[in-house]
């Protein structure tokens, strides 16, 4: 069961990057880089950490990698000494709550074994994949079977990923009865399309499920999921937070600009410049996603920008044919030149050598 506190946290809405996985540039795991990785985004005020999800590489999972186990560890490890250290412009920490958050994947017995790594290792609660459930027998009543004996090995966050990179399309019915599993606390919504975005939420107003937080994972719309208030069933929600790959990059501004956003709903109207922003945002997030080649550099993307600000040495992934398509780092020189508002180099810069230390 997640503790009430944790719970809170998460329904109060929080900014939760994906960790990308640093390599060497001979593709060798670089535990030093990501340890900084994850102290940067500690220091940057993020809510919450994803492991093991798409930005991290399914491909940890591969017997021969067999990194899964070690890099939930060094984040977990990582997260806990670092918050309870204490900081250099104060004499004692401030513990905070902070949302430990492990990517589950495959068929029922990996994703029971996987979430029992988690739940081992202090993850407080599992965001399951449903890309391997793809074939015509996969019945959406076979999944939720899947998705209930998951939830009873740890605590559930839904995720609804987009047919681009592996997903597959549910019904509002199965998101209705999905809503209904008791251990579900979450729900990341990223299917990057507005009908499917609305089948979700429609479905956790109706179920009455106000316990549910609700996470936008749609990286081409971030501002608009964040500043809609959704009414369905005689009831008003907010999507509360995001989950997203690209808050894994210029994390500092990022949190900048969602408490912003966050003050801003709760006023009776909305400035009109938030549409500006969510269509500069949008614009930066087709850079580092590579929306031009169908997403084939989204990974390599994040690396980009990351090793641009020193946090990851290289743009290598596990597999070497994902790089960085032609042009695409120009298109994220541009977006960093236009929107200078979302990048936090200057953070970045003031703190790097403490975070690889």
């Amino acid at each position: 069961m997640l503790p009430p506190a944790l719970r809170s946290h998460l329904r109060a809405g929080q900014l939760i990057p994906a960790l990308p996985l640093a390599l060497t540039t001979s593709r060798r795991w670089d535990e030093t880089h990501q340890r900084a990785l994850v102290r940067y985004y500690l220091d940057a005020g993020a809510g919450g950490l994803a492991v093991g999800v798409h930005s991290t590489q399914f491909a940890i999972r591969d017997p021969h990698i067999a990194l899964y186990k070690p890099v939930l560890r060094l984040a977990a490890e990582t997260t806990a000494a670092w918050l309870s250290a204490p900081p250099p412009t104060r004499a004692q920490p401030q513990p905070r709550p902070f949302a430990l958050i492990a990517g589950l994947c495959g068929r029922t017995p990996q994703a029971l074994a996987e979430a029992h790594t988690a739940r081992a290792l202090g993850y407080h609660a599992g965001l399951l994949s449903l890309g391997a459930w793809t074939a015509p027998a996969d019945t959406e009543k076979k999944i939720l079977a899947h998705c209930r004996a998951v939830a009873r090995e740890i605590p559930l966050i839904g995720f609804y990923l987009q047919p681009a990179v592996g997903g597959r399309a549910f019904s509002y019915t199965f998101w209705r009865a999905f809503a209904d599993i008791p251990e579900l606390v979450a729900i990341k919504i990223a299917p990057f399309n507005r009908y499917r975005t609305l089948d979700v939420i429609r479905a956790v107003l109706t179920a009455g499920r106000d316990d549910v937080a609700l996470y936008t994972g749609n990286d081409d719309n971030i501002i608009a999921d964040l500043l809609t208030p959704f009414t369905f069933a005689g009831r008003t929600r907010h999507i509360d937070g995001g989950l997203l790959g690209q808050w894994g990059v210029w994390t500092h501004a990022a949190v900048r600009l969602f408490a912003d956003l966050k003050r801003a709903r709760l006023r009776p109207c909305l400035d009109a410049t938030w549409l500006d922003r969510n269509a500069a945002l949008t614009d930066a997030n087709a850079a580092l996603f590579d929306a031009a080649h169908h997403f084939a550099g989204c990974l390599p993307g994040i690396h980009e920008a990351l090793r641009r600000q020193g946090l990851l040495a290289t743009t290598a992934c596990l597999d070497p044919h994902e790089r960085i398509s032609p042009g695409q780092s120009a298109e994220i020189t541009r977006v960093a030149h236009t929107y200078p508002w979302l990048v936090d180099d200057g953070f970045v810069a003031a703190n790097l050598a403490r975070w690889l230390d």
